[in-house]
């Protein structure tokens, strides 16, 4: 009966997971609309999320038997990095988010695939096959139909020197970084159980960056700390889905192959879509629609070829 069932876990996992970080970008959209800074609706990830694994770690170590492991050199150096790194891409998403659309603030951070796969070209020398590059330079075109807003004609590089795009490109090279970061940080852990080592990452990082975005809102900021707590029936749905999201996500990737976890999880830019018209009611050109589209097809075959 098990061997029946367990090879679809991941697929519920995964879709779980795009589930998840969906519900996560909307709340931050809507309180960065009308509540919070950029900064503020991307502190309450981290802060909301925060209890939640403070009582999750306790928890698994007790159900598991086992007890904190040792921390390996360059633990909290990558920890720091990632968790830095990811501040700044959060933020771009939700300035992203009052530039243009919720669907096309989400398709532009998933360029994150693409630029990584390219960082490991260029930084580390990684072969990429033919179809690789064919899916990258369709990525290209993809960007380009998106940068130059719904009224712009033809295809034009100079599209990609908008504030819309260049925040979009930013939060996908940012995230690439993070995730790097964080793998580097997680095989740190000195345990043979990936939960484990997944579970102390995600709790050192998440302290981490609580408390530089707390210095940072302190100080440039005055104020909008107390606005995040005004804000916590909302907020701490964001730390709820954050923290549902990474797990899942991490769980997927010890089930299943990556490029097969990342294909399945395209399915967050049509539940993107979904949420831009059906929740925020926003209207999507077919320009649009066509760049979405394009780059989607360019993630996937990315993904599968890599």
């Amino acid at each position: 009966m098990d061997s029946i069932f367990a090879p679809d876990l991941w697929i519920l996992v995964t879709l779980a997971a795009a589930v998840f970080q969906t519900g996560r970008f909307m709340l931050q959209k809507h309180l960065a609309t009308d509540t919070l800074s950029a900064g503020g609706a991307t502190f309450s990830r981290f802060l909301y999320s925060a209890p939640f694994i403070a009582l999750l770690m306790p928890l698994y170590l007790g159900l598991s038997g086992q007890g904190l492991p040792a921390l390996g050199p360059g633990f909290w150096l990558y920890g720091a990095m990632g968790g830095t790194a990811q501040i700044m891409a959060t933020v771009c998403v939700v300035l992203l988010f009052k530039q243009r659309n919720f669907a096309v603030g989400i398709t532009f951070k998933k360029t994150e695939v693409i630029q990584t796969v390219l960082m490991g070209w260029i930084v580390l020398g990684e072969g990429v096959s033919g179809a690789g590059f064919a899916a990258i330079a369709l990525g290209v075109v993809g960007l380009l139909l998106l940068s130059g807003g719904a009224e712009a004609k033809g295809l034009r590089l100079a599209d990609l020197r908008n504030r819309a795009a260049g925040l979009g490109i930013a939060s996908g090279f940012l995230f690439a970084i993070s995730a790097v970061c964080y793998r580097g940080a997680s095989l740190a852990v000195v345990s043979d159980d990936p939960l484990l080592r997944a579970g102390v990452t995600l709790a050192a990082v998440v302290l981490m960056q609580t408390l530089i975005m707390a210095v940072w809102l302190r100080l440039r900021e005055p104020g909008q700390m107390r606005r995040v707590w005004a804000a916590r029936r909302v907020a701490v749905w964001i730390g709820l889905t954050s923290m549902g999201g990474s797990l899942c996500w991490f769980i997927a990737f010890t089930l299943q192959n990556a490029a097969y976890v990342k294909a399945l999880g395209q399915v967050e830019l049509m539940l993107s879509i979904a949420a831009s018209t059906l929740f925020f009611r926003e209207r999507i050109s077919g320009r649009e629609w066509t760049g979405m589209a394009v780059l989607a097809v360019s993630i996937l075959m990315l993904v599968l070829v890599t």
